[in-house]
């Protein structure tokens, strides 16, 4: 079915594969996630039905499709504009980094894991390149530095701040008290708390790395990419917390290339089979051929010669488009443009080809019929030659006509030798004396007598008519 395989198609793979591995790494185990797998359900249902000839069911998702595509927009407005960010090659160049030296890790991993041995809840935010403003709701502005003292002090129980999350921002604590985004996740434990799902909610919507403490059960947790991972020493969150807080530099420098690449490798690979099973249905239509009729144009017509005739006037050309999302070549404007540039005086054949044809991508020329096309030339001339006035009917009752005068009374004409030599005068379209009641002047084209000649002069010809009672 496929003769042949481009580099294009190639890289057309791999970046869209890409695309949708971003994509599904960052929103699943979310409700987008679970709200677009349902939309590929009905898309695939849609392309069932109509290619079973259902008419009337793929009628109705085809409508449902559009409402839903708005809807969608609305309902995860919030998600679509984090996606847009997080794809955009720019904002690590305008982006505060956080600056982990300002931080002592090891300082705040011991004040967690005192406040999980006196059974003390707490929520504690690093954020890192993705703004978090947008989910943090009532949150109280503190901006001080972060210590030990200043967490343990927030999250001591009767303290007016101790409910709700601390945001720690470029080496401050920005906010304490917020009220995070609950997690969408029906997967979790029913032992986690609220606390726990804040955090998870959060880090399912940004890169935010959330530090948990359970009240109930006084355990340490490291909440990363709406997954929970549980931490059993204050060293072994301060090393997660270097790693994690380190500049983007030397966290991906930490990652070896072959973890990157084949890490995770189930979802990246079922991710290249659905992007490639994409690229063969849309391509499935590659071969399919229509005839369509092509007028020719020509363009650098030599200076000096003049275009008598051509033969055909039109081709018929075969096209092959190589995609269902390219519109069928019938609603095409076809147009054969042909350089004339290389023609000499008398008959030339020009070769009709392929790169003559305006196409988009995706569309071939397969053949051409006829495939030459046939122009004769002559030597172009101009002359000077007079305006003839010409009338009809006659003038109403006693008036005669005293005078008849054109304004130019010559215009030059521009075209092939042999006409343009045989040519004494041009006339204009006709003047109707039997309207004409006093002098007067009308403006009148002048009639070519061949479409092969041109007129210079680009204003109508005024036409004086003088008339006299008798």
């Amino acid at each position: 079915m496929f003769p042949y395989i481009r580099i294009q198609d190639i890289i057309d793979i791999i970046i869209m594969s890409f695309l949708v591995y971003q994509l599904y790494s960052w929103f699943r185990n979310t409700k987008a996630m679970q709200v677009v797998i349902g939309l590929g359900f009905l898309g695939a249902l849609y392309v069932v039905t109509k290619n079973l000839g259902l008419f009337m069911t793929s009628w109705i998702l085809q409508e449902l499709g559009t409402v839903l595509f708005v809807l969608l927009i609305v309902i995860f407005q919030s998600e679509i504009r984090q996606a847009l960010y997080r794809f955009s090659l720019l904002r690590n160049l305008f982006d505060r980094q956080e600056n982990s030296n300002q931080l002592d890790l090891m300082d705040i991993a011991n004040t967690v894991f005192a406040l999980a041995a006196g059974r003390t809840g707490a929520i504690i935010v690093f954020q890192r390149r993705e703004p978090l403003e947008e989910y943090l709701l009532h949150g109280v502005a503190v901006d001080g530095l972060v210590t030990g003292q200043l967490i343990g002090s927030i999250f001591f129980d009767g303290t007016p701040l101790h409910d709700g999350a601390v945001l720690i921002r470029n080496g401050r604590v920005v906010q304490a008290s917020c009220h995070l985004p609950l997690s969408v996740n029906s997967e979790l434990p029913q032992y986690y708390g609220t606390r726990h799902r804040a955090g998870l909610g959060l880090t399912e919507r940004s890169d935010a790395v959330v530090v948990i403490v359970s009240e109930e059960r006084g355990a340490v947790s490291l909440a990363l990419a709406g997954e929970l991972h549980p931490v059993i020493s204050p060293e072994q969150l301060n090393e997660k917390l270097s790693a994690l807080l380190a500049p983007p530099s030397r966290e991906i420098a930490k990652i070896p290339w072959r973890l990157r690449l084949f890490g995770n490798l189930m979802p990246k690979v079922g991710t290249v089979l659905l992007v490639l099973v994409c690229w063969l249905l849309i391509t499935t239509r590659e071969g399919g051929v229509i005839t369509v009729s092509a007028p020719i144009k020509y363009h650098n017509l030599p200076e000096g010669l003049a275009l008598t005739r051509t033969t055909p006037e039109e081709v018929e050309v075969q096209l092959k488009f190589l995609s269902r999302l390219i519109p069928s070549p019938k609603n095409l404007d076809v147009v054969a443009d042909l350089d004339l540039s290389s023609v000499r005086e008398g008959s030339s054949q020009l070769a009709v080809k392929g790169d003559n044809f305006q196409l988009p991508t995706g569309v071939v020329v397969a053949a051409v019929k006829p495939s030459v096309v046939r122009v004769m030339t002559e030597k172009k001339m101009r002359k000077v030659v007079r305006v003839r006035v010409k009338t009809v009917g006659e003038l109403p009752g006693q008036l005669r006509l005293k005078r008849l005068v054109s304004d130019p009374l010559r215009v030059t004409v521009e075209g092939p030798a042999p006409v343009v030599s045989q040519l004494e005068s041009i006339a204009t379209e006709e003047v109707d004396l039997s309207a004409i009641r006093q002098n007067t002047v009308e403006e009148k084209p002048l009639l070519t007598p061949s479409p092969q000649l041109r007129v210079l002069q680009d204003e109508p010809v005024k036409v004086r008519v003088t008339v006299v009672g008798r």
